[in-house]
């Protein structure tokens, strides 16, 4: 009666050995682009008071790319509580409906505990990654997936943090361009290729240009701002290109 158990654990520990190495794999490539994002939050974090510390606490507790130079930006900022989670809310909602969507394509087995651990782990990327796979996704194979990306964002994060700290003044200051050029190498190669993300960008562009320079807005903090510019370009993006139609 022993040696079926034996065997079947013995199976269940080599695939889910099998199952992590393909998830790492398949996520190194995302570990390694988001050393230098997270380099660039490191350096600009440390550059506005915060501790290199605390900065890679920050990559460590949240792993999103725009919610946390958003969030970051509005704390050093003194902006609110409020007004901070609001923000946050909003640019990270799209979380929720990758969850949702991955969700039906996990293995059925997954307790609570691991679809929390799996959530956690969800950006773009690796939801990305993760929807391609023809196959069931098991608890080991998103595992392997996230633990990449994850180690590769907190290592950035406090190497950036590590060099802002070395830097002279004069340089740190220099690196306030940093995180716009960031944004433009991310924004203009799929606006170049799809039209419906051109339109939706230049939206976004518009809005934010009116709400910053009119007067009549001037009361509007940069956290309003950035989440009425959020709304108002995904209500735009949902209403003329639903479905991903006019892509070319």
């Amino acid at each position: 009666m022993q040696a079926p158990l034996f065997f079947s654990r013995t199976r269940t520990k080599i695939r889910f050995t099998e199952d992590f190495r393909l998830g790492f794999r398949h996520g190194l490539p995302i570990a390694l682009g988001y050393i230098p994002v997270s380099f660039a939050f490191g350096l600009l974090a440390v550059k506005g008071g915060l501790p290199a510390w605390v900065a890679t606490l920050i990559s460590l507790t949240n792993l999103t790319s725009a919610g946390q130079f958003a969030g970051t930006n509005l704390i050093l900022a003194g902006a609110s509580l409020l007004e901070i989670t609001f923000t946050t809310l909003i640019i990270n909602l799209r979380y929720l409906l990758m969850s949702l969507s991955l969700a039906q394509k996990l293995a059925p087995d997954l307790t609570l505990v691991q679809r929390t651990m799996l959530a956690f782990g969800i950006t773009d990327e690796t939801f990305t990654v993760a929807a391609l796979e023809k196959t069931e996704i098991t608890f080991s194979y998103m595992l392997g997936l996230i633990v990449g990306p994850y180690v590769g964002w907190g290592t950035g994060t406090l190497l950036g943090g590590i060099v802002c700290t070395l830097l002279p003044p004069t340089l740190q200051n220099a690196l306030g361009i940093t995180l716009y050029a960031m944004f433009i190498a991310l924004v203009l190669p799929p606006a170049k290729k799809s039209r419906s993300i051109l339109l939706v960008v230049a939206v976004a562009a518009l809005v934010s240009s009116i709400l910053t320079w009119l007067p009549v807005f001037r009361f509007l903090s940069a956290g309003w701002r950035i989440t009425i510019v959020t709304i108002i370009a995904c209500l735009f993006g949902a209403k003329f290109f639903p479905n991903g139609s006019h892509q070319q």
